[in-house]
């Protein structure tokens, strides 16, 4: 199974969400329709920018734990190495 750390955005360097999932398009959906009321509904934070893909739980958890000590500005070359335009990746997944 699959394992996702990833960051959304509420827009190009705007506020940032870190997190971790098994199922990225259901959460990201969940984000995006704020289901749930929470720091992402509440800021906005609907495009995913950035993710990686994991083999296994643990190892997800532990990444997301060390991004979570990263810097601010560390997170935005992270999202920018891979997507300097802050393109919503989600409809990319979600055919």
């Amino acid at each position: 199974m699959a394992y996702y750390v990833y960051l959304m955005a509420s827009g190009k360097h705007g506020t940032l969400y870190l997190g971790v999932t098994n199922d990225i398009i259901r959460r990201v959906h969940e984000h995006r329709t704020k289901a749930v009321d929470s720091f992402t509904s509440r800021y906005g934070i609907d495009k995913l920018v950035w993710f990686e893909i994991h083999d296994d739980a643990l190892t997800a958890i532990a990444r997301e734990k060390e991004l979570k000590k990263w810097r601010r500005d560390w997170k935005i070359r992270l999202i920018e190495a891979e997507n300097p335009d802050w393109i919503d990746l989600y409809s990319g997944l979600a055919h």
